[in-house]
């Protein structure tokens, strides 16, 4: 390996880490936000993200104040066409929503898990999960670039808002095709930029689920290119100049 390339792999690495630094000191004041009960403005809602992504059912079982608790871009939970006795996981689970939500759909046969890398949103899960008296739960610490469950474990993967976060999505898309189950389902929110859209430079916007948005035909092509089938991308509603928050769907092949 020459030199330069040494070089550009060293940069590329410290760059990766700087965003997950940001990433987490963004979320990590989200998590605070949340306790306080100022995440969000009552006077000023943003119909973009959170709890106005839910209908009004979803709200209703959650309650109000852990709907409150979302920061996403839509309702995977909504489009994962759940089953009694599935496997779920949430990647970025957050204050819990969307594995509670899924977790009462599959019932007490299935399991929902969710992965998170901030302790502050673990405990803000668990706790919400255990008030809303929910056991079919498990909270995991990882990376969703390094998934903390084994080959072929779930039948359905959700996200919501979460993997535009990632500075390399490559990975994280392998490690989803890794461990869903023949025949699994891939059913994600996510911010998607325009084909035309600027690529991807970082800044102090990527935790604001804008920066780091891959453009449509390239994350069509990732999930193709780790194998999953049938993919997808419907888009919702925008979120800014030439980006989109969207509905992304796959398979793993039967």
């Amino acid at each position: 390996m020459s030199d330069q390339t040494t070089d550009a792999t060293t940069e590329a690495h410290a760059a990766d880490a700087g965003i997950h630094a940001d990433v987490r000191d963004y979320y990590r004041r989200a998590a605070a936000a949340v306790e306080e009960g100022t995440l969000r403005d009552p006077d000023r809602p943003d119909e973009r993200w959170g709890a106005a992504r839910y209908d009004g059912d979803a709200v209703e079982a959650a309650g109000d104040d852990l709907a409150g608790t979302s920061m996403g871009c839509g309702n995977p939970y909504a489009l994962a066409d759940l089953r009694e006795g599935d496997t779920v996981l949430d990647l970025g689970s957050g204050g819990g929503l969307d594995v509670i939500l899924s977790a009462r759909r599959v019932g007490p046969t299935g399991k929902a898990y969710g992965v998170d890398f901030l302790d502050e949103m673990l405990d803000l899960a668990r706790r919400n999960a255990a008030e809303a008296g929910i056991e079919n739960v498990e909270f995991l610490h990882g990376m969703i670039e390094d998934l903390p469950l084994p080959d072929r474990s779930v039948d359905v993967v959700i996200s919501n808002c979460v993997i535009n976060l990632a500075p390399d999505k490559r990975p994280v898309v392998a490690e989803i095709a890794r461990v869903l189950r023949p025949g699994g389902r891939v059913a994600i929110s996510d911010v998607v930029a325009d084909d035309a859209h600027a690529a991807p430079n970082g800044g102090e916007e990527w935790a604001e689920c804008g920066a780091g948005a891959l453009r449509e035909s390239e994350y069509l092509s990732l999930l193709s290119e780790v194998g999953l089938v049938e993919a997808s991308i419907e888009r919702t509603h925008e979120t800014g100049p030439g980006l989109f928050a969207a509905s992304v769907r796959a398979s793993a092949p039967a």
